[in-house]
């Protein structure tokens, strides 16, 4: 993989991946070198909800379109870090890192060689960890979400386009060297995809984007945007007497623990879920009441008719 992306950052190869637009805006102070160079099958900075002051860490950054994007939301406070494993594309994004800068007033851009699996980023540093069609090249994915975990602070969260299939993929397709480079032959299931995330600690895993790529031997294959949120559970997790109540609209819903909860009826939960629900996603979902507190007059107002 890294011989055929060093011949693509060498020649712009059209075509490569699926063609994504990106809003005007987002990339009107990034040089055309490093558009031309741009390989992925999404855009998920722009679904991301980047935060001025932010750390993000773009893996897999390429020539560094992503990460200069990041560069401009998160401001002169934050951060944007790109890590790849290949000389010529993080050639081309030095060459461009300048340029950039000057044209933002300001540089917060930092590019690093590394590799999905072992990713040269300190442990709970990162707000949001973003990828753009490279978990497909990976030949040891859990290995890949777990790095993701590890470099998140807790509350941070991934956003990741990439290809899916609509099921297993059989032997030979696996094997075809030439269309693991085309984001093909390794290509997870949309749901194994997902699993694979939960299993390595994400929660409120979601599909933000799915759209049809092309068909492969009898197999459609899409790019997808899914975001999830990590979550540290502490060893002091303990029982002291909140309850969360959901406030709809659905009649009831499930979480990754299993707890279960029908709207408007208050659920005993212990501290770990408390903070859980009190961030994104599911903040504004919920109200938790506090240990001793019965269900008050301003809750019953604010769920609103039938929900109850």
């Amino acid at each position: 993989m890294q011989d055929f992306y060093g011949r693509a950052a060498e020649q712009p190869q059209a075509g490569l991946c699926c063609p994504v637009s990106y809003d005007r805006e987002d990339i009107a102070h990034i040089p055309q070198d490093v558009i031309d160079r741009f390989y992925g099958c999404g855009g998920p900075m722009s679904l991301a909800g980047v935060r001025a002051g932010e750390t993000v860490v773009d893996l897999g950054s390429g020539a560094g379109i992503d990460v200069f994007i990041a560069a401009r939301k998160v401001g002169p406070t934050g951060r944007a870090i790109g890590v790849d494993m290949t000389d010529p594309m993080l050639g081309v994004a030095g060459q461009n890192k300048e340029n950039v800068a000057q044209a933002l007033g300001y540089d917060v851009v930092d590019f690093r060689k590394g590799y999905l699996e072992d990713v040269p980023v300190e442990d709970a540093s990162v707000d949001l960890v973003t990828s753009n069609c490279v978990i497909n090249l990976s030949p040891d994915k859990p290995r890949v979400f777990r790095e993701m975990w590890r470099v998140l602070r807790d509350h941070g969260r991934i956003v990741v386009s990439d290809i899916v299939a609509d099921g297993p993929l059989p032997p030979g397709l696996k094997v075809n060297v030439h269309l693991w480079g085309e984001c093909i032959s390794g290509a997870l299931p949309e749901d194994e995809f997902v699993a694979e995330l939960e299993k390595a600690g994400f929660y409120g895993v979601a599909v933000l984007k799915k759209e049809f790529w092309k068909e492969v031997e009898g197999h459609n294959f899409f790019s997808v945007t899914v975001r999830g949120y990590k979550f540290q559970k502490k060893a002091g997790c303990v029982f002291l007497g909140h309850r969360a109540v959901y406030l709809g609209p659905y009649v009831s819903v499930g979480d990754e623990e299993g707890h279960l909860f029908p709207r408007g009826q208050p659920v005993e939960i212990c501290t770990d879920t408390v903070a859980k629900l009190s961030h994104a996603p599911y903040h504004g979902s919920f109200a938790i009441l506090e240990p001793g507190v019965d269900v008050p007059a301003a809750f019953a107002a604010a769920c609103g008719p039938g929900c109850c």
